[in-house]
């Protein structure tokens, strides 16, 4: 009796784990991640050379995958190493790259005052959102989004996401210029302060919401300094003076201007906590901080979240 009831159970088990495999094995990615891939690829976008390389297609489990991959072992035209190899998806790297040059670089002259030589990202992984057990599948399956952890400078100094975001004042404007100028390029950014799971790291991703919404959070108070003159800038550049009490009081109404149409622009708010308790906030994309606005309270205020419709895992 008892050995044909764990037959049963066994049977029951093999007839559950078919029909799951058959439901896994047919989830299918959404049309317009191919469609960007191509498109990226017929624009030539990314340049094969000693360290850009393509590599095989990846298809599956499930809807993870990429069409034509690229195994990238550095950036920015080879000046910027990647810690580890990273695998990622056509628009990933042309967005990423741009990043780097546009926006990273220059911020490593400005505040730390050397160049930027590695960072430590991770890439490409078939896991759910916040790599939970169920739920939708994170943009990292797709070869669509980084988790940047460190930048190492050319002066052999290496500064993590986790120690340097609330560390010294240097570390600290670098780490929001990239992560304001993120905002400008990505569809996501995600950095600490935004929750529990992002404490230590940049998300950066190009997934798409809804309503073509962009998701850029924590909201800072932050005034960006790099400027496009400042891509080809060179090294001797100098960190610009500390601005007075009364430079920042006339300046805390003011807002970063996206550059281009569909550009979020963060709002200058102030910082929540990090660590396990964070503060969950979200800018919206669009140009509804297009006019400087009055009474922006001080940086000791905490002001109460922005509440976007509710929408499946992005990260």
């Amino acid at each position: 009796m008892k050995s044909r009831l764990v037959c049963k159970w066994l049977a029951v088990l093999v007839l559950l784990s078919v029909a799951g495999c058959g439901l896994f094995r047919f989830e299918q990615r959404a049309p317009w991640r191919d469609q960007a891939e191509r498109e990226c690829l017929s624009a030539g976008a990314v340049k094969i050379n000693t360290y850009i390389e393509p590599a095989r297609e990846v298809d599956g489990p499930g809807s993870c995958g990429m069409l034509k991959p690229f195994r990238i072992s550095a950036l920015a035209e080879g000046s910027v190493g990647l810690k580890s190899r990273a695998l990622l998806a056509c628009p990933m790297v042309s967005v990423l790259d741009q990043w780097l040059i546009e926006v990273v670089q220059p911020a490593a002259r400005l505040y730390m005052g050397t160049e930027l030589a590695e960072v430590n990202l991770g890439s490409y992984s078939c896991r759910n959102v916040n790599n939970q057990w169920s739920g939708n599948k994170s943009e990292h399956s797709y070869g669509n989004a980084v988790d940047v952890m460190s930048f190492k400078f050319e002066d052999g100094r290496t500064l993590t996401v986790e120690r340097g975001w609330r560390g010294a004042s240097a570390d600290q404007n670098f780490l929001r210029e990239v992560f304001v100028g993120g905002c400008r390029m990505f569809s996501t950014v995600l950095a600490p302060g935004s929750d529990m799971f992002h404490y230590n790291h940049l998300h950066l991703d190009l997934g798409r919401h809804a309503g073509g919404r962009q998701i850029c959070k924590p909201v800072i108070k932050f005034e960006p300094r790099v400027t496009p003159a400042m891509v080809k800038a060179p090294m001797s550049m100098k960190i610009p003076q500390k601005r007075t009490l009364q430079e920042e009081e006339d300046n805390s109404g003011e807002f970063a201007e996206p550059p281009a149409p569909n550009r979020g622009a963060v709002q200058s708010t102030p910082l929540p906590p990090s660590g396990p308790q964070m503060m969950n906030q979200t800018i919206q994309q669009g140009n509804s901080h297009s006019a400087p606005m009055s009474g922006v309270p001080s940086p000791n205020t905490l002001l109460p979240p922005i509440r976007p419709p509710r929408l499946g895992g992005l990260y």
